[in-house]
């Protein structure tokens, strides 16, 4: 069976492209809600909590799990695979390789959130593939919580997307990277501010590909011919009608708790 998490339903832009290339695969996927989004929390606290995740998923019967989540996958992979060394794990990066060598004028945008900025990942991935190119991060905070909340356009998304694309493009980037899971959902108010011709990058579905990869590898411990499950932590409640809207998958939903209860999302100083 193939788990895959993330904070809330930000993973399923990359679960999406992973059930066209593996449709009959087991998948059971874990929504946190009840302790997302991570981004707005401490890579200490994200490695915790992302442990115990990990950790039910594989309890689940899970060979391979899929971190669908930029903060998490910085936090807390290496610490994975050390710990679980008979699990496949995949994670996220920011798209900064497949950026730089789209990038005309070798000027880069990068949304995400503030703990994946913090992280030891992203520097290396901007020493590795950012040398040649001027990289803008922007730590965009509230845009997970919008994605969760259902928010995906209107004048208030728009002003808040706004607040974070603006600034890029008066820095004369040419390429935006989508750092977090959940910014693929707001995909078109980007485009509509950012313009025609600006190139925006995401990397789920190379992500897919490389689940996919991984997944021939396992053989039958993958698992064919169930449906997908859904699992989430905290409250369920409008959670199937949102998968719907964002997929079109119609799900059932089941409520967990993995973990003891765990303290809100600080709040800026």
């Amino acid at each position: 069976m193939i788990g895959v998490f993330d904070s809330g339903i930000g993973g399923l832009s990359v679960l999406m492209p992973v059930r066209r290339l593996l449709g009959d695969a087991d998948i059971l996927y874990l929504a946190d809600r009840g302790w997302g989004p991570y981004g707005e929390r401490s890579l200490e606290d994200v490695r915790a909590r992302v442990d115990l995740v990990a950790s039910h998923l594989i309890s689940q019967g899970a060979r391979m799990v899929v971190v669908a989540c930029h903060t998490a996958s910085a936090a807390a992979l290496t610490t994975l695979r050390a710990r679980h060394p008979d699990v496949a794990f995949v994670g996220m990066e920011p798209a900064l390789k497949p950026a730089a060598a789209a990038s005309r004028k070798r000027r880069v945008g990068v949304l995400a959130t503030e703990a994946t900025f913090q992280s030891e990942l992203f520097a290396s991935v901007v020493d590795r593939f950012g040398t040649n190119v001027a990289v803008i991060a922007r730590a965009c905070r509230g845009w997970a919580a919008a994605v969760e909340e259902g928010h995906l356009d209107g004048p208030e998304v728009e002003a808040m997307v706004g607040e974070h694309v603006v600034p890029l493009l008066a820095h004369r980037v040419d390429t935006i990277v989508l750092g977090c899971t959940h910014y693929p959902f707001l995909a078109p108010v980007i485009r509509r501010i950012a313009g025609p011709d600006i190139e925006i990058v995401d990397p789920a579905d190379a992500v897919a590909r490389q689940v996919a990869r991984v997944a021939g590898g396992l053989g039958p411990e993958v698992g064919r011919g169930r449906a997908l499950r859904f699992q989430v932590t905290g409250a369920p409640t409008g959670v199937a009608e949102l998968v719907e809207r964002l997929t079109g998958w119609r799900i059932d939903v089941e409520g967990v708790r993995v973990g003891p209860p765990l303290g809100p999302v600080p709040s800026d100083p």
